[in-house]
């Protein structure tokens, strides 16, 4: 598997697709993630063209396992991000 892609190398890309410099590609991506974060964290989803779905889904009160002790223990809801990637995305990594 290959490494992941840093932040300043996706930067790098970024500018060199826009035809930029890394100055305003490193603005544009970190405001593209300010917005993601804001309309998520309020409950709102976001969808990327191609890429995928980001949203909230919120978990119900549990019952959990302490690996280490085996003591069951109540988890209190809580809210986790999740991510429904494209189908477009699938189709092009598989083939």
């Amino acid at each position: 598997m290959a490494k992941p892609m840093t932040k300043t190398q996706l930067v790098a890309a970024l500018a060199e697709e826009m035809g930029s410099d890394k100055k305003s590609a490193s603005t544009a991506l970190d405001a593209v993630v300010s917005i993601i974060t804001r309309e998520v964290s309020n409950g709102g989803a976001v969808t990327l063209p191609g890429v995928g779905k980001i949203y909230c889904r919120e978990r119900p009160e549990r019952m959990v396992r302490n690996p280490a002790t085996g003591e069951q223990i109540k988890k209190e809801a809580d809210k986790v991000v999740k991510m429904t990637i494209a189908k477009a995305l699938k189709d092009s990594v598989n083939g």
